[in-house]
C-alpha cells in the first residue's frame, strides 16, 4: 500500500546548503491538540498512515490542559477548556466533542446558570436584582441573533454587538452594577471579550450554529482523568507502540520552509522535518506573535492580513482551596462590583454535591482587560484583592486564608498565547476564509479558522477533519502529490486567499 509504513526502511534526506538531515513523511501536523489529534485519526481513517504530529509541551491536548491541585490530597482541575457547549440530542445533532465524552464515560455536571446565589459589597442580595436584569438582556439578545441572520442573509453592514444591543433596547447603566454584571454573564463570561469589540453577525453566527445544530445543554468536566481523556482516547491507538514515532513530544517549531514541492518544519531541537503537506493547527495567538514561528518564504500579504484581523481573548481561572468551605453549595456565586465591571464577578465552588466534595476548591473567572491584569501580576497580590472580595461578601470572621492558590497565565505560555480567538466588528467572511486558506502545501486548522463554531472545541475538530479530508481527498487519484488546490467539502476551491 502506498501509505503503509516500514519503520526499518524509514528513509532521511539531506537538506540543501547544510549538514542537517531531515526525517521524511507525508504528512506533518503542527500540534497535538483538538485539531491536530483529529486531523491524524482522519489521515489514518482514510488510509494515510505515514504522519508525524510535533507538539510543543509534553503532553496531547493543547488547550484543553489539566493541572493537578490541593494541598494533601490532589485533584485535577481544568486549567483551559472545561466545557461541552452544546451536547445537542436526537432532534438536532450530537457534538462531537460530547460523542467522545460519552465514550470515555466523563464525569461532567449539567450547567444550571440559575443555580445561583447572588451578592454585591454588602453581603448576599435579592437574586431578582440581577436576574430581571438577565432576563431583559437575554431578551434583547434574543432580537440580536435574529438581525444578524438578517443582516448576513441581505449582505447588509456589521456592526458591534454592544451597538446591536443597544438597538434592541439593551443599554445598561454604568451606574448600575446589577444591570453590568448581568450584561458581563450574558456576553462577557461567554466570549472573554467586550461586545463593542466583537462582531455582531459573526458572533451570533457562532451562537445560532452551536444552539440551533447542536443544544443550549452545556456539561462541565470534572473528571479526575482530565478533559482530555477524550481526545487522548483518540490519540493513544495512533501514537502507542510501533506508531509511536508519528508524535514527537516536546518539539518547539521555529521555522517553516515551504515551495511547490514540500513542507520543511524545523524546530529548535536542531531536527526536522520534511513532508509533502503540513497541517498548522497552532493557535490564532501563536501565529500573530512576531517571534514565534519564522515561514520561509513569509506568508503572503492577504494570509498576514488575515491572521492580523483577528483577536485572541483571554479566560483566566483561578482556583483557590481553602481549610473548609464557607459558601453555599450553588453552582454559581454571582458577585456585582460597585465599581469595575467584571472585577471577579463569577466564583465556582467545586464542593457541589455529586462533584469534587470535600475539596474546598473555588474556581473564580476573569477575563479581557481584568485577565490580563491579574496574569501580570503575583499570585499574592491576587489573592489578597479575591480576599477582600470575599470577606465583604461573607463577613471577616467567617474567611479562612486559602491554604492554596494557581492560576495559568495564558497571555504568557508561548505555544498558545491565549485562550481562543474571537471575530472584531467589520471584519469579512471573506478574511475569514483568507485566515482558513491554505498556503500551498500548508494547511490551517483550528478553531479560530471554523466559520461557524470559533473559539469552541467542536470548531476544532471540524476543521482539523477538514483539513485532512482536503489532502487525503486526492491521495488515491492521480493528483497526490500536488492536492494544494484541490476541491474542499464545501465546493470552493482551498486556496481562496484574496489579496
Amino acid at each position: 500500500m502506498r501509505f503503509a509504513r516500514i519503520a526499518a526502511t524509514l528513509t532521511a534526506f539531506a537538506v540543501v546548503g547544510n549538514a542537517r538531515t531531515c526525517t521524511e513523511t507525508e504528512v506533518v501536523i503542527l500540534g497535538a491538540g483538538v485539531a491536530g489529534v483529529t486531523a491524524a485519526e482522519t489521515l489514518h481513517k482514510n488510509g494515510v498512515e505515514d504522519f508525524i504530529v510535533l507538539e510543543y509541551q509534553d503532553r496531547i491536548g493543547g488547550r484543553m490542559h489539566e493541572v493537578t491541585f490541593g494541598k494533601g490530597q490532589q485533584y485535577v482541575v481544568e486549567a483551559g477548556a472545561n466545557w461541552v457547549h452544546g451536547t445537542g440530542g436526537p432532534e438536532t445533532h450530537v457534538n462531537p466533542i460530547w460523542d467522545l465524552a460519552i465514550k470515555a464515560n466523563l464525569r461532567t455536571l449539567t450547567s444550571d446558570v440559575e443555580n445561583a446565589t447572588v451578592y454585591d459589597q454588602t453581603g448576599e442580595i435579592p437574586p431578582e436584582l440581577l436576574f430581571n436584569a438577565l432576563k431583559a438582556v437575554s431578551d434583547a439578545d434574543s432580537k440580536v441573533l435574529a438581525d444578524a441572520g438578517i443582516r448576513l442573509h441581505h449582505h447588509l453592514e456589521d456592526r458591534t454587538y454592544r451597538a446591536a444591543l443597544r438597538r434592541q433596547g439593551w443599554n445598561p447603566k454604568e451606574t448600575n452594577q446589577y444591570e453590568q454584571l448581568a450584561d458581563y454573564l450574558a456576553f462577557d463570561s461567554v466570549t472573554a471579550a467586550k461586545a463593542k469589540e466583537t462582531s455582531e453577525i459573526y458572533t451570533a453566527v457562532t451562537t445560532n450554529a452551536t444552539a440551533k445544530f447542536f443544544s443550549h445543554r452545556e456539561e462541565f468536566s470534572f473528571d479526575q482523568r482530565g478533559f482530555s481523556i477524550i481526545l487522548r482516547n483518540v490519540a493513544d491507538p495512533l501514537f502507542e507502540g510501533q506508531n509511536a514515532w508519528r508524535l514527537r513530544k516536546n518539539t518547539i517549531v521555529k521555522e517553516i520552509e515551504h515551495d511547490d514541492d514540500s513542507v520543511t518544519v524545523h524546530s529548535t531541537d536542531g531536527k526536522c522535518v520534511r513532508a509533502k503537506y503540513a497541517i498548522m493547527t497552532f493557535s490564532l495567538g501563536v501565529l500573530q506573535h512576531p517571534e514565534a514561528v519564522k515561514f520561509t518564504p513569509e506568508l503572503p500579504r492577504w494570509k498576514k492580513d488575515a491572521i492580523t484581523s483577528f483577536e485572541m481573548v483571554t479566560y483566566t481561572k483561578i482556583f483557590m482551596q481553602f481549610p473548609h468551605s464557607f459558601w453555599p453549595k450553588n453552582q454559581y456565586l454571582y458577585y456585582a462590583d460597585p465599581n469595575t465591571r467584571g472585577y471577579y464577578p463569577l466564583f465556582q465552588p467545586l464542593d457541589v454535591p455529586g462533584v469534587l466534595e470535600g475539596s474546598n476548591i473555588l474556581v473564580v473567572t476573569v477575563v479581557n482587560d481584568q485577565a490580563y491584569r491579574v496574569e501580570r501580576q503575583s499570585e499574592d497580590k491576587t489573592q489578597a484583592e479575591i480576599m477582600e472580595v470575599l470577606r465583604k461578601i461573607f463577613g471577616d470572621e467567617t474567611i479562612p486564608e486559602p491554604i492554596g492558590i494557581f492560576y495559568a497565565r495564558w497571555t504568557q505560555m508561548p505555544w498558545s498565547y491565549g485562550s481562543y480567538s474571537n471575530w472584531p466588528p467589520a471584519v469579512s467572511a471573506q478574511t475569514h476564509r483568507n485566515l482558513r486558506a491554505n498556503v500551498g502545501r500548508v494547511f490551517f486548522a483550528g478553531e479560530a479558522t471554523s466559520p461557524n463554531f470559533s473559539g469552541f472545541l467542536h470548531g476544532a475538530y471540524y476543521e482539523g477533519k477538514r483539513a485532512a479530508k482536503s489532502i487525503t481527498s486526492c491521495h488515491d487519484g492521480p493528483g497526490w502529490g500536488d492536492c494544494s488546490m484541490a476541491e474542499g467539502t464545501d465546493g470552493e476551491r482551498i486556496l481562496c486567499g484574496n489579496g
